[in-house]
């Protein structure tokens, strides 16, 4: 029954089969032939799995990023970002990673932080004098801090497969979230420098320039410290605080900088349904799959074959990282969690690696094969926006994504990279 469930879904993956289908249909061929009694069975589990109070959060982040880009708060981050950065000479390349920084922390999203970071980057960027290529592959490589700094709408997947807490799980990836915003800026800095990208300002701001700047964009700015820390202090759940972040976008982007129109309503909500039908229908149909390899005790086998083989821990963490970028390259990064997790995460509890800490490993991992081909859906994005092939945004944005895999490999080695914040916080 194993072979005939996992030889289907794999024919099923290969043959081009979107991969809820893949996981319905595997799964249904097995209870057809071990229990047809049982067939309704499917119906109720795949509802169960949807059925989620954590998932509600999902839609709601989706929805702020869409009010933020229509609100006028992402162009007002960019402002704010490119004044910072000023000081040190800062190009456009810095000013791109750090709008990614605190939209991710918004959004919860990378593909979100490249349409909306990349729409007003690129262009920006292009008439500075940076090529078209490298500001395309800064765009791909800084949005990857979308789904790993918190709040992130992955993390929220992986709560409901791990049944972990979504404030630990949030607190687990900022510190690996700021890391990585952090060096690809020093990256990006000496990259500029050496190619001549930065400006020479012959003028300095005004105070009142200054004043200006921060009294248009600090009700955008201080948008994801509200949710953060709304989050990690306790006062709101990882749901409500969505829904604080849509109140929020909605009341700024309407009332403040009257940007947001009520037309804009109808295509924002139209958008988030249609990107949260598309995650949930996977989740409905992986929660089968999980439930189907748990009868047959796939996780449990697995297990046992990988402690018989007596290998040191190290060796065997590096595997499962290299398993990780791999699997990601092929899959998207929800249905990725959706297979990997069930499986992994009670062998890595064996080796003394605990659900938070596998939380943060898996999201920063599966944030690199967004960026990279061939499903890379934040290069698509890219590649739509800019125009340019995907291999040449990827050679770019190479340098940028070996600080992702720094990162990811301190995630796995160091616990307190991902655990010290969530113990600050009591978690």
């Amino acid at each position: 029954m194993t072979a005939i469930v996992i030889f289907s879904f794999f024919v099923l993956v290969l043959l081009g089969v979107p991969l809820c289908y893949s996981f319905a249909s595997a799964c249904g061929a097995y209870i057809l032939l071990a229990s047809p009694g049982s067939i309704s069975t499917l119906v109720s589990r795949m509802f169960n799995g949807a059925n989620s109070f954590t998932l509600i959060a999902l839609p709601m982040f989706i929805l702020a990023g869409e009010l933020m880009n229509r609100g006028g708060l992402t162009q007002r981050i960019v402002d704010f970002c490119l004044m910072i950065t000023r000081p040190i000479r800062g190009g456009l390349g810095e000013v791109n990673v750090i709008a990614s920084i605190v939209f991710g922390g918004i959004t919860g999203s990378s593909v979100a932080d490249t349409t909306a970071i990349g729409g007003i980057m690129i262009p920006a960027m292009e008439k500075a004098g940076y090529p078209t290529d490298y500001s395309a592959g800064v765009t791909v490589a800084s949005s990857t801090i979308g789904m790993v700094i918190p709040p992130s709408i992955p993390m929220l997947v992986y709560a409901v497969i791990s049944s972990e807490s979504v404030g630990a799980l949030f607190m687990s990836t900022a510190i690996p979230g700021l890391l990585i915003g952090i060096l690809q800026t020093v990256v990006v800095y000496f990259q500029s420098e050496k190619r001549g990208f930065h400006p020479v300002y012959t003028d300095k701001m005004t105070m009142r320039q200054v004043w200006d700047v921060f009294r248009n964009s600090i009700l955008a700015i201080i948008m994801p410290v509200l949710i953060i820390l709304s989050i990690a202090t306790g006062i709101c759940t990882a749901t409500e605080s969505a829904a604080l972040a849509v109140v929020y976008a909605a009341i700024v982007g309407g009332l403040f900088y009257h940007d947001l129109k009520l037309e804009d309503l109808i295509p924002s909500l139209k958008n988030t349904a249609v990107t949260t039908a598309g995650v949930m229908i996977i989740v409905a149909c992986a929660t089968v799959f999980t439930w189907v390899m748990a009868i047959l005790q796939i996780p449990a086998t697995v297990q046992n074959f990988i402690t018989g083989l007596n290998m040191p821990v190290f060796l065997i963490l590096l595997i499962f990282d290299f398993l990780i970028l791999i699997i990601g390259t092929f899959l998207d990064v929800t249905p990725a969690l959706l297979l990997l997790g069930p499986i992994l995460i009670p062998i890595m509890q064996s080796f003394g690696i605990g659900k938070i800490q596998f939380g943060a490993i898996m999201i920063v991992g599966l944030a690199i094969s967004l960026v990279t081909p061939p499903v890379a859906l934040c290069l698509n994005a890219c590649s739509k926006i800019c125009g340019l092939k995907m291999g040449r945004i990827f050679h770019a944005a190479l340098p940028l994504l070996m600080v992702n895999v720094l990162v990811f490999v301190l995630v796995t080695f160091v616990p307190a990279v991902s655990l010290w914040l969530p113990g600050v916080f009591g978690y």
